[in-house]
């Protein structure tokens, strides 16, 4: 038997109180994350505030145009409207000037105080894409070495030699589909393509692929704010088990080196700096879930506005339209992000208006896209929108989105195939639009083929 005077006392101490308080940190996360948040949002939304309104709205209503009348009250509330716990803007000139502004940072209003320290205390380090050193919630100098090192893979030339092997994917996926029966085109289509065109870039085994789909789906809502316990509980047993994953796959990789993404990760230096351990598996995971999970929800989106806009379809069809802008129209009208954050470093000021330090400002990107100062009949679906691509769909400044290029080509390659392959492709009940607030998109899209 031990004998407790074998052990030294502060070891013992320490290890007794890991043992009591290692359940507790979940707890702590979903609280300080969701459960607090949770609360003040609905409460501020029963008042009548709009940005509790808009968030609560977010998750029940799934179609961004049932959303329409928050953001007309939030552009009639001015340019930047003070809501409960940010400003707000649905103003393309001001989303675009704070996101490109040096004077915004991402991450939390502070990093000091009680509720910070518990933070940090409770924190883990599986992968999470909205914790540093994630490349959403970094900023120079770190935010500019991790993009460098990725971004040449996802060039318009680079994403161009890819579009041959794309449209292979989506012609093998196709012919893989009974057309004499019903099937869902999330699970069967929109979310296959994407995660195949990523895994294969990025060098994930064949057998990985469709639970990396699975967990990406699950770990969505790590994006939102005020998420259920049991949903904040599944959101992280997906992230410790891609975690778990991503550490061995890299492990591999460094005896058996490959011709992806990954491998030359492992290796790669910029001005003669490589990447941390934690640095590689934040920068791989998020380029990883990054690089399918929006896509997903664009082509579900296009599918189901093509469908209710035939007029428009058949002028795609008959070579009348180009796929590429109509890529860019279902990505203003229907985002497959809603929102995002900043927080002001300084005082300084939006369109004229004075922000002060450590206040935050919410940028609605789905709203912007619906300025009708920039875009003319903006409730109009439109694939021949001539401005159609000045939406903020990919953000704007040094967060944009660096797989822009690749989602590009994967949402024209993909709802050309589809359609061209069955043109009357015919949508059937049960569609379900995913219960996430930020990402944006359909879970389940019945559809039949003839």
């Amino acid at each position: 038997m031990l004998k407790l005077s074998t052990v030294p006392a502060p070891s013992l101490a320490r290890r007794l109180a890991d043992r009591v308080t290692e359940p507790v940190k979940p707890l702590v996360r979903w609280s300080l994350g969701h459960g607090i948040p949770r609360t003040v949002i609905g409460r501020a939304a029963r008042q009548g505030d709009l940005q509790g309104r808009l968030i609560t709205a977010a998750a029940e209503n799934g179609r961004t145009d049932r959303l329409v009348p928050i953001f007309d009250e939030l552009r009639d509330s001015g340019t930047l409207a003070k809501g409960r716990f940010s400003f707000m803007t649905a103003s393309h000139a001001a989303v675009k000037e704070v996101l490109s502004s040096n004077d915004f940072s991402t991450g939390l209003p502070t990093t000091s105080g009680s509720m910070s320290r518990l933070a940090r205390w409770a924190a883990t380090d599986v992968f999470n894409p909205v914790e540093p050193p994630s490349l959403l919630v970094t900023e120079p100098p770190d935010h500019t070495r991790y993009r460098k090192l990725v971004t040449r893979v996802f060039s318009v030339r680079a994403v161009e030699k890819l579009r041959g092997r794309t449209e292979e994917i989506a012609a093998e996926l196709l012919d893989s589909i009974d057309p004499t029966s019903p099937v869902d085109l999330v699970a069967g289509y929109c979310g296959q393509l994407p995660v195949i065109v990523i895994s294969e870039i990025l060098g994930v085994p064949q057998g990985m692929r469709q639970r990396i789909l699975e967990l990406g789906n699950q770990a969505g809502a790590a994006l939102d704010l005020g998420v259920g316990w049991g949903q904040f509980r599944t959101i992280e047993s997906a992230l410790v088990e891609f975690d778990d994953w991503l550490t061995g796959h890299l492990e591999h990789l460094r005896r058996h080196p490959g011709d992806n993404l990954l491998s030359q990760l492992l290796t790669a230096q910029e001005d003669g700096v490589g990447l941390s351990e934690r640095e590689l598996k934040a920068t791989a995971g998020l380029v990883l879930a990054a690089g399918f999970e929006t896509t997903v929800n664009l082509l579900g989106n296009g599918i189901v506005l093509l469908r209710e806009h035939l007029d428009q379809l058949d002028a795609l069809l008959g070579g009348r339209a180009p796929w590429s802008n109509a890529v860019e129209e279902v990505l203003r009208y229907d985002p497959p992000v809603l929102l995002t954050g900043r927080i002001a470093l300084r005082d300084t000021e939006v369109c004229g208006q004075q922000i002060g330090a450590g206040r935050p400002v919410t940028t609605v990107l789905a709203a912007a896209n619906r300025d009708p100062d920039v875009f003319e009949d903006p409730e109009r679906f439109d694939i021949t929108r001539a401005n159609a691509r000045e939406h903020v769909s990919f953000s704007a400044g040094r967060h944009y989105c660096l797989g822009a290029q690749l989602a590009r080509m994967e949402g024209e390659v993909g709802l050309r195939a589809v359609f061209e392959r069955f043109p009357d492709l015919r949508l059937e009940p049960g569609a379900r639009r995913r219960d996430t607030r930020i990402l944006r998109g359909w879970e389940h899209l019945p559809a039949r083929l003839t």
